[in-house]
Formats: C-alpha cells, sequence, structure tokens
C-alpha cells in the first residue's frame, strides 16, 4: 500500500506541474480536462500522504516499544493502537480512491428521475428521490440545475432532469442508477395499507464531443410548443426541440429555453450523454461477465434499493447495506451508501470476489 500510495502522489504533483506548462494553459480543453484530474486526485493525494506519515510514524513507536527506554516504551503503548486503526481506516478509503478511473468518472453528470409503477404515489417519491439528492448536492458543494420538468396530478413529478456540476460528480452518483422502490402508506390511502411504488434513476456522464460522433444525417428533429412555466410567451412559438438518433432510436427533448437554437444545443448535449451512457453500460456488462459484479453490471432497470417508511429503513440489496436513518437519508445523507457502494466496486475490481 506505501509504493500505491507514493505513486498517487506523483500522479498528483505531475499533474500540477503540467497545469502550470505554458503549452497546457494556453489549450482551453486540455486545461480543463487535466484540471478535472488534478481535482479528482485531490482527496486520494491527502489520504496517501496522511498514510505515509502515518505508517512512519507508526514505525517509529514499534522502534520504541521494544527500546531501552521505559518511558518511551510506555507511551508507545498508547500511542500504536489508534495509529493503527487509523491506519486500517486509511487502507480502506485508499482503496476505494486509487481503483483506476474511467475518464468520465472526473465529470459533470445529468440525473434523471421518472415516476414507475404506482401512480401517483410513484410521482410523490420521484419528488422526494430529487429533494434527496439536492441535499447531497448541497453537502458537496455541487451545482444543481434543473433542465427539464413534468410535475405530477398531486404532486412531485412524472419525470425530472438536472444538470449537477462539482468535481467526480458521475463518479460518485454512477451507483445511483436503477429501480428505487418505496413502502410506505400514502396520503390517499384511507385503510392505513401500506402501499408499493417505484422510481427509476439515471446517471448520465455529461459527454464531449470526441467521445461520440453523431452526424447530422442521423438526426431526425421535431419543434413544438413548449409547455409547462413561461406563461403565454414560451407557448406563442414553436421552440421546444425533439431529436432522434436514427440508427440507436435514442430520443431527447428540450423545452427549457425560450430559443429553438439554445434547446437545440442542449439537447444534442443529452443526446451524445445517453448515447455515451449506453457505450458505458455495454462496458459494464462485458466485465461482470467475467467477475462476480455486484455494482456496476449495467443493467439500469435492476431494483437497487427499498425506502420502507414504517421502519424507517433504506436497504440497498446490491451490497445488503441496511440503515435504519430514512428520515435522515431523504435529506439527502447518503454518504454512507455511496462510501459501501464503491468500497463493494473497488473489491470486485481488485479480484476479492473473483
Amino acid at each position: 500500500m506505501l509504493d500505491a500510495a507514493q505513486k498517487v502522489i506523483e500522479k498528483y504533483e505531475e499533474l500540477e506541474s503540467e497545469l502550470s506548462t505554458p503549452e497546457v494553459v494556453a489549450d482551453q480543453k486540455l486545461y480543463t480536462k487535466l484540471q478535472k484530474q488534478y481535482k479528482g486526485l485531490e482527496k486520494s493525494c491527502q489520504k496517501a500522504r496522511e498514510y505515509i506519515q502515518l505508517s512512519s510514524d507508526l514505525a517509529e513507536w514499534k522502534a520504541a516499544l521494544g527500546g531501552s527506554d521505559p518511558e518511551f516504551a510506555e507511551a508507545a503503548k498508547e500511542e500504536i493502537p489508534p495509529l493503527e486503526k487509523r491506519i486500517a481506516e486509511l487502507e480502506n478509503e485508499l482503496q476505494i480512491l486509487m481503483v483506476p478511473k474511467e475518464p468520465w468518472d472526473f465529470r459533470n453528470a445529468t440525473l434523471e428521475i421518472r415516476a414507475g409503477t404506482g401512480g401517483d404515489e410513484s410521482a410523490l417519491f420521484a419528488g422526494d428521490l430529487f429533494r434527496m439528492y439536492r441535499g447531497y448536492c448541497d453537502r458537496m458543494g455541487w451545482k444543481m440545475t434543473i433542465q427539464d420538468a413534468s410535475e405530477g396530478t398531486v404532486g412531485g413529478y412524472k419525470e425530472i432532469r438536472v444538470f449537477i456540476e462539482g468535481d467526480s460528480v458521475y463518479g460518485t452518483l454512477k451507483f445511483e442508477s436503477g429501480v428505487h422502490r418505496v413502502q410506505r402508506v400514502p396520503d390517499t390511502e384511507t385503510q392505513g395499507r401500506v402501499h408499493t411504488s417505484a422510481a427509476t434513476v439515471a446517471i448520465l456522464p455529461e459527454a464531449e464531443e470526441v467521445d461520440v460522433e453523431i452526424r447530422e444525417a442521423d438526426i431526425h428533429m421535431d419543434t413544438y410548443r413548449s409547455s409547462g412555466a413561461g406563461g403565454q410567451y414560451i407557448n406563442k412559438t414553436d421552440s421546444a426541440v425533439r431529436l432522434t438518433h436514427i440508427p440507436t432510436g435514442v430520443v431527447v427533448s428540450c423545452q427549457t429555453e425560450r430559443s429553438q437554437l439554445q434547446n437545440r444545443l442542449h439537447a444534442m448535449e443529452m443526446l451524445r450523454s445517453k448515447i455515451l451512457d449506453a457505450v458505458i453500460a455495454k462496458k459494464e456488462q462485458a466485465e461482470a461477465a467475467s467477475r462476480k459484479a455486484m455494482v456496476g453490471t449495467g443493467d439500469r432497470s435492476a431494483k437497487i434499493r427499498t425506502y420502507n417508511y414504517p421502519q424507517n429503513r433504506v436497504t440497498d440489496h446490491r451490497v445488503n447495506l441496511t440503515l435504519y436513518k430514512l428520515d435522515s437519508v431523504m435529506t439527502g445523507d447518503i454518504q454512507e451508501i455511496v462510501d459501501a457502494l464503491q468500497m463493494a466496486h473497488a473489491q470486485e475490481v481488485l479480484g476479492k470476489f473473483a
């Protein structure tokens, strides 16, 4: 682990040096790409430096334990246990942080939430999930921008799409994709019976033009009048845009801007993200075939988590993690779940489940 920690520090310092060169500074795209990698390694570097320092301290205290000075030996008995505990914690953290990152792990991401089975209750749950992720974004210092939303008849959302900007958003949230199930007594239930509803979550990486080549000849565009917020002005023009990528059948739409051109630009960004997501899912499925995959299988239709309100319980079925603090989770306190999923993924990649 010491050698691996040292390599993380060397890579971080190498990127730091590259970012200061005139050639990189002059190339804005390259600078942005390297800056994201640099920020993505910042936490790993901090942990690696702490690990190296504490490992050195531990070696010194162990030497003192067997030395001739009785006072130092007595002090070593007190210092060694907390050091060993912290070093073990750091090894687990570094195990996650040092798993090879995909290029898109450092990127921003789009979050899509759609109501599934359960009618109005499903739309209400979709709204709850949106607020949960908004709370998590606030905790992480990320910026969230709503791109499109269709409200439910009694509240919540039939569908909502938001863009999230920050450090390693996709790499942090990518395991949230899948079917989320809720068990609770709906407000409309008069008999007090617990109902089960579901909503789907998709996390899409921000795609760059170099990731996905889309020919204009392969795109069919429809325009229509925007609906929803915007008043009379927004409904007078065919500013909303729907794009269909003919080879893959992927369809995206955008109506958040008053300009048809701006809506088309946003729709193109979303189209690239969806096609890149399909590429990533195919890659994950191929990798899952060669190991016992628990997390990143590429199956976006799998039921991944249950939120049980009567028991104040949330269970992630992929890693058998159950927490009895659903009330806290729904405010955005999901870091424990995120960490458990990343640890499971790290163990998969390192072959511990082979």
